[in-house]
């Protein structure tokens, strides 16, 4: 008997794959916010002693997955594959942490869904008997984000109240088929969607409707709706893109009362100068990694939907006055092997 089954866009599996370790890495504004006391490592400088805000973004990636490796007691050597993307052009940043590591490696990119993404083919490795050890890896530099994708920081320029703050941050967590929790209980991988939205500074409109279809289409195949969850966790739409989540999903007859965003949990908007909140491939990454899995670990929460969300354009595509195209993938997960049977 196969020990996942396809429903839809649902992979649900009979024997859940764990995560056995994980950690979560960030920089000064993260030192500043909420969770600060939740992650292993804060850098107050978010140079890391590097020359250049790419190199730090590798840096801040291998601190975070040495600390995985370490909390999961295993050598890089013991992994039979490592699964990460970035926000860097081709996910350089990653490749520069792996090109000093000596372990397989496949390179994701889809923005800031990185980490479900990444996590979801992690857990289905696993549970097909592909690895017996996955490491599952994503990270975003504020500083590198903005030279990217909008313009220098020494350009002084003005953010709108639409903006979303790029979290300087990492989160790393080893996938298993056996041993004890959280475990992944099923995955939904998201379809692209556009809602024509252009601006640049709006990622969490461009965002949200990937991340309401993904839900329904997760209730749809599994008979399940939210309510049944402590939390759902969306990563990360902030101000804007959670108040279209909730009018999206309130025409579809679905009240979303236990949702919680990554980007308006790892900040304090009220009081951090981050406008409509976080975004970042590490957003939704160190949150997972920082607070979610603790808190399934301790048995403070018991099943949990946690999404990434990510806008799917480029410096190029934006410059060519195309629209941001948005994706959600989702990843079920609970305290213990036997929730939600």
């Amino acid at each position: 008997m196969t020990n996942a089954v396809r429903t839809g866009d649902t992979i649900r599996f009979r024997d859940s794959p764990c995560i056995s370790a994980f950690a979560a890495v960030g920089g000064k504004r993260e030192s500043e916010g909420p969770l600060a006391a939740k992650f292993d490592l804060l850098f107050e400088e978010n140079t890391l002693g590097e020359l250049t805000w790419e190199k730090a973004e590798s840096r801040l990636q291998r601190y975070c997955l040495d600390l995985a490796l370490k909390k999961g007691r295993c050598s890089p050597q013991m992994l039979d594959l490592v699964l990460g993307g970035d926000l860097q052009n081709q996910c350089t940043a990653t490749g520069y942490t792996m090109r000093e590591l000596d372990a397989p490696f496949a390179g994701l990119y889809g923005a800031c869904s990185t980490m479900a993404e990444a996590m979801g083919l992690a857990a289905c490795l696993a549970a097909g008997g592909c690895v017996s050890r996955a490491a599952a890896l994503a990270s975003s530099h504020f500083c590198a984000a903005e030279r990217q994708f909008r313009t220098p920081l020494t350009y002084g320029g003005k953010r709108t109240p639409t903006a979303q703050w790029t979290a300087t941050a990492a989160g790393c967590c080893l996938v298993e088929p056996q041993g004890p929790g959280p475990y992944v209980r099923a995955v939904t991988f998201g379809r692209v969607r556009d809602y024509e939205i252009c601006d640049i500074n709006n990622m969490g409109a461009a965002m949200a409707p990937a991340a309401a279809e993904t839900i329904l289409r997760y209730c749809e195949d599994t008979g399940c709706a939210p309510s049944q969850f402590d939390a759902v966790y969306t990563g990360d739409l902030g101000i804007v893109g959670t108040r279209l989540l909730k009018e999206l999903l309130e025409k579809e007859d679905m009240d979303l009362k236990n949702h919680r965003d990554c980007g308006l949990t790892l900040y304090d908007v009220r009081h951090q100068d981050v406008q409509a909140g976080g975004s970042g491939a590490g957003c939704s990454a160190s949150v997972l990694c920082a607070s979610v899995l603790p808190a399934l670990q301790k048995g403070e929460l018991n099943r949990v939907l946690f999404l990434s969300t990510g806008a799917l354009m480029s410096q190029i595509t934006f410059l060519q006055g195309e629209s941001i195209p948005g994706v959600a993938h989702l990843v079920e997960l609970s305290a213990g092997r036997e929730e939600g049977e």
